[in-house]
């Protein structure tokens, strides 16, 4: 039964066919659209929600939520700029901040599991106090006078793609391979399909909770550390409401928020499927709120598929 629900509700040859669509009607109604900067542009834009959006996918297998991402992303931002300003070497200001950021999540683990708050409300108020300790420690201020080097890696392109997405795809292969060859990944699928199942057949729950939203803190922390070189500062503000874009494209790409269904492939072309939709309607200059009514109905469309799914299952 497990291994019927791995994958996506929502195959993926048919987001691919989605995405080839998008670009055919968009590369026809626009010839900006498949220029190289505007590619780059977009792949620039979609890696930082593209990097969380790998951690959620874990979160969202396991049947949990996680509303702090955006938090967390601001905190790792404000810490690693804080440090690089106060002279701190680059490597170094970059491993704490990750550190800092990835703590965080096992706090909310801990909250989920051993103080048995529902995930929604754990991590909601995750996201109100991260993001009041960010104001706090910052004064609510940019954190400006980074060194030009950790600002240039923003703008440094390797093999004539830039550095951030190059980051991104790093991120992608790891969850790939978490979540297709390791016991831990085999544990995620198990526990958003029943934990208590989970829990009888040996797997210990405690450990595998920390570890799944540790790590979509510590993609949140990079995604923060890569905001802070492409906006040449630490500000506290970023991150707001990235949450939301989040885990749209994460359900978007066939995860289930009832657990157990989700595929780090599927994610990704969710991704790169809202972030289409917004770079091509911006180009054809089409009114930001009804990109916005698009991507909430295409959020509602893949729920409701998923449901409908379930009752064709039972």
């Amino acid at each position: 039964m497990l291994k019927k629900l791995k994958g996506s509700q929502f195959p993926e040859r048919n987001l691919v066919i989605i995405l080839v669509l998008l670009i055919v009607i968009l590369s026809i109604a626009s010839n900006r659209f498949l220029s190289y900067n505007n590619i780059m542009n977009l792949l620039r834009q979609t890696s930082i929600i593209g990097v969380i959006a790998v951690g959620m996918t874990f979160v969202i297998i396991s049947a949990g939520i996680d509303l702090s991402v955006g938090s967390v992303l601001a905190f790792s931002s404000i810490i690693v700029a804080m440090l690089m300003k106060a002279g701190v070497p680059i490597p170094l200001a970059i491993v704490v901040a990750l550190l800092a950021g990835t703590s965080l999540g096992v706090l909310m683990g801990i909250l989920i599991h051993n103080g048995s708050v529902p995930a929604f409300i754990a991590t909601l108020g995750g996201m109100t106090m991260v993001r009041g300790a960010v104001m706090l420690i910052s004064g609510a201020r940019k954190i400006s006078g980074l060194p030009p080097e950790f600002k240039h890696f923003a703008v440094a392109k390797f093999f004539g793609i830039p550095g951030m997405v190059w980051v991104w795809f790093l991120i992608i292969i790891i969850g790939f391979i978490i979540a297709k060859y390791t016991i831990f990944g085999r544990n995620v699928y198990a526990i958003g399909s029943n934990e208590e199942a989970a829990r009888l057949s040996g797997i210990k729950i405690s450990k595998n909770i920390y570890g799944i939203y540790a790590f979509c803190a510590f993609t949140s922390s990079v995604a923060g550390i890569l905001m802070t070189t492409r906006l040449g500062n630490g500000v506290p503000t970023s991150g707001t409401g990235y949450e939301l874009d989040v885990i749209a494209a994460v359900v978007v790409g066939g995860a289930s928020l009832s657990g157990a269904v989700g595929s780090i492939l599927g994610t990704v072309l969710g991704t790169i499927i809202i972030a289409t939709i917004r770079n091509g309607g911006n180009l054809l200059g089409i009114n930001p709120f009804i990109l916005d009514i698009t991507v909430g109905g295409l959020i509602v469309f893949a729920v409701l598929f998923d449901q409908l799914n379930k009752k064709k299952s039972r």
